[in-house]
């Protein structure tokens, strides 16, 4: 039997929630009753848009998403990526106004949660509550390491700990590992997200491989040399606050 595509996202936010605070098996359940509405959804395409009042969170199930907005002149900054298990809007429970965008990378499935829902959820288990607060402030941490790349960082040093990071995420939801991931992102994708050009996020990337620290395949990297990559960006996974490692 076909496993129903609403109860399998609920379980991807099982895992990312376990990933990051242990849960009960009361909690488990709890999370997999929650009611959502799964769609399909095409790349380049809005989730959700700057200035609007959602009434629901959006669950990413399959593919990539973004948050970014559009500055003077079309320009485009990428503020995080999402992943499977991420909800990257879970923040309008309480803004009410998005004050940026959300939008797809890839081709990606998303469940569409009711606030009504969650505020229930959280009501009814309130660790639950806890841990999807936990969520917000991990959140909050990555946007600090971002800051401190784009400010303080080389290049070189802010596209490797972006590897860093994204290997970790992954690894942690069960979807990469032995230092093999996805990345279905584009130069430009990377650019926007570290304040570089095109032509220097290239310049970077063939670096990297010219040292044999990484290999990119289609929309898959491995990373060669974790230890150099740690060390050239002074990465720290302590900002991450993953409660687990999943084993690859």
């Amino acid at each position: 039997m076909p496993l129903d595509p609403d109860h399998h996202a609920l379980s991807l936010l099982v895992r990312k929630l376990g990933s990051i605070a242990a849960l009960t098996d009361g909690e488990r359940q709890a999370i997999l009753s929650v009611p959502s509405k799964t769609r399909l959804l095409n790349a380049g395409q809005d989730i959700v848009r700057d200035g609007d009042k959602p009434s629901q969170c959006c669950l990413i199930l399959d593919g990539w998403a973004c948050r970014y907005k559009i500055i003077g002149e079309g320009k485009r900054q990428i503020f995080s990526f999402h992943i499977p298990g991420d909800i990257p809007d879970l923040q309008s429970l309480h803004l009410h106004t998005m004050d940026h965008s959300l939008g797809t990378i890839t081709q990606a499935t998303v469940a569409f949660i009711p606030h009504e829902s969650m505020r229930e959820l959280s009501t009814r288990f309130p660790r639950i509550g806890e841990v999807l607060w936990r969520d917000t402030l991990v959140d909050a941490a990555i946007f600090r390491e971002w800051m401190i790349g784009m400010g303080r960082k080389s290049a070189f040093g802010r596209i490797a700990h972006l590897f860093c990071e994204m290997y970790l995420k992954l690894e942690a939801v069960g979807l990469a590992g032995e230092h093999r991931c996805p990345l279905p992102i584009t130069q430009m994708d990377i650019g926007d997200a570290l304040g570089l050009s095109n032509v220097h996020v290239n310049r970077v990337l063939q670096e990297m491989r010219g040292r044999s620290l990484i290999t990119l395949r289609g929309s898959a990297l491995v990373i060669q040399a974790w230890d150099v990559l740690i060390g050239v960006s002074e990465f720290d996974p302590t900002y991450l606050h993953l409660e687990k490692r999943a084993a690859g």
